[in-house]
């Protein structure tokens, strides 16, 4: 089975702490502590989403900068009548290659050889790059 990735931009938010801060607010929460995001649209591609390691991908900025790795999806009930999906995540937030990315809305499909390559824990907390010097490093190959 083909394994895959959601990619999603993050509104709102400036920087991976942002991302970090929020999720540990508890302001999105499972009943069982996880980290959630709830999306009107259910994936169809659920079982190559949970098939081994699929992530969501953050995009903050203009550059996918993060991903954390889906647990499971729940469906969510807002007492409206429309079902959703709650994007159950694994609390650990993991720091990618920034990768210049186009505004878009909603998620889609990340195939595994397009995602960003997860950075060195070492390089974990390193500053961000401007995003056009990160556009002009990616244009050359160089990240």
């Amino acid at each position: 089975m083909p394994q895959t990735h959601l990619i999603k931009l993050s509104v709102g938010t400036e920087k991976v702490e942002d991302l970090e801060a929020w999720q540990a607010s508890g302001a999105q929460r499972t009943q069982d502590g996880f980290p959630v995001h709830v999306t009107r649209m259910w994936p169809r591609r659920e079982a190559d989403l949970l098939a081994g390691e699929g992530s969501i991908y953050w995009v903050i900025k203009g550059q996918i900068q993060a991903r954390q790795r889906i647990l499971r999806l729940d469906e969510a009930d807002r007492g409206d009548g429309v079902r959703r999906c709650a994007i159950v995540l694994e609390p650990k937030i993991h720091r990618v290659a920034p990768t210049q990315k186009r505004p878009f809305q909603g998620w889609r499909y990340l195939a595994p050889e397009d995602a960003p390559r997860d950075l060195a824990r070492t390089r974990a907390s390193d500053d961000a790059l401007p995003p056009e010097l990160n556009a002009a490093l990616s244009e050359l190959g160089l990240i």
